[in-house]
């Protein structure tokens, strides 16, 4: 086990998917200042990708780790655009925000796709795919979000890789909140190229994304992206070739990854990350049911990432008051992204252990108190649509 350090300076935990609550040794690596071209910043950006490249297992030797500057839906977009064929279609699985924003960016880029939506509480399944795919040959590419954090649901992708390429299919996965402490193993889980974030599950800083996909996609990805600032295969090929990134490279949030990827190391790698995390939720969900507040999910779809709950049915529930009393207690929470119902979001990664957990629950009871709130119990109509759903 790792220590968990309280943040500094009076700086409130981020109870966020990302950016979230670092360690101090991570902030204190973006002091020193770098040069993108250096030789020093580039043996950072190689061992970088040797380690990310690492937790993929046996296997890993068939893939390539491509950095990417911007936020995680950048990374996303240069995934989708240089791995997609201009002809190509996609089946987009969503079930939550995310999904929706993949099919969003495609009808951006032009590509064609087609959705399945599964709304808020249940993921897609592998017979859904298989019969998707079968009715429809003209698709090339499923994306599947890993955990859909808009509502916590851990999605799986064993399955649905296995009915895609069972169909000739190939799978893309954006990994953004999962990639570090849940496994994605390509001896385990067929896939052609995924992507995550600096600032999700290895506990670094916003800044850039990366793209880990099979060196034969990447080879076929050549003139496939219209953007010059998100083609992977450009990015790769000059990274490759030079050790440089293209364009100006986030040099402190680098300098603050590797920091990162040796605490996560030290923590024992993914499986070590996820265990810490798996507690923090079952903590918290645990508390938070006890102190009146329901989950959005059942508990096999739970995520170890973050937790959706339903707000109180309380007419004197206010959601911003509620917020405001928490981060007055030292915690900032994250509202909802439901479509039916009206909810809020608890992160469970970062710089955060069962301590911090119990501490959150505490602070939801004081919150409720302040509020008059005496029953935290959702509106009936949301628990009767999730025990339909569930069914």
């Amino acid at each position: 086990m790792i220590a968990i350090e309280a943040p500094r300076l009076g700086e409130p935990y981020l109870l966020t998917p990302g950016p979230l609550t670092t360690s101090y040794a991570v902030k204190q690596a973006m002091l020193r200042d770098w040069g993108s071209w250096d030789e020093d910043f580039r043996a950072m950006t190689r061992a970088m990708r040797d380690q990310l490249l690492a937790m993929l297992g046996s296997g890993a030797d068939a893939f390539d780790c491509v950095p990417m500057q911007g936020s995680g839906t950048f990374a996303v977009e240069a995934m989708l655009s240089s791995f997609v064929p201009r002809d190509g279609k996609v089946l987009v699985l969503a079930n939550g925000a995310y999904g929706l924003r993949a099919a969003q960016t495609l009808a951006y880029l032009g590509r064609h796709f087609v959705v399945l939506d599964k709304g808020d509480y249940l993921p897609p399944r592998g017979e859904e795919v298989t019969r998707m795919l079968a009715d429809d040959p003209a698709i090339s590419h499923v994306i599947a979000i890993h955990c859909e954090t808009s509502s916590g649901i851990l999605n799986p992708l064993q399955e649905i890789s296995a009915a895609t390429y069972a169909q000739g299919r190939k799978l893309l996965v954006d990994s953004m909140s999962a990639f570090g402490a849940i496994p994605l193993l390509p001896s385990e889980i067929r896939f052609e190229a995924m992507v995550s974030s600096a600032n999700k599950c290895i506990e670094g800083v916003p800044g850039f994304g990366f793209v880990i996909a099979r060196k034969a996609e990447l080879e076929a990805a050549k003139g496939n992206c219209a953007s010059i600032s998100l083609d992977v295969h450009a990015q790769w090929t000059h990274m490759d070739k030079t050790g440089q990134w293209r364009f100006t490279p986030p040099t402190h949030a680098v300098a603050a990854f590797l920091e990162a990827l040796r605490i996560h190391k030290a923590e024992g790698g993914v499986a070590g990350r996820g265990r810490r995390y798996a507690v923090n939720r079952d903590v918290l969900v645990d508390g938070m049911r006890a102190i009146g507040f329901e989950t959005l999910l059942a508990d096999r779809w739970l995520s170890p990432i973050i937790v959706t709950f339903f707000c109180p049915a309380d007419p004197g529930f206010e959601f911003s008051r509620f917020y405001d009393l928490m981060k007055a207690r030292g915690f900032i929470i994250y509202p909802g992204k439901l479509t039916v119902v009206d909810s809020f979001r608890v992160g469970c990664i970062g710089q955060l252990d069962a301590e911090v957990m119990r501490r959150v629950v505490v602070a939801a009871q004081e919150s409720l108190d302040e509020m008059g709130i005496a029953d935290a119990a959702p509106p009936a109509k949301a628990l009767e649509e999730r025990a339909k759903l569930a069914a």
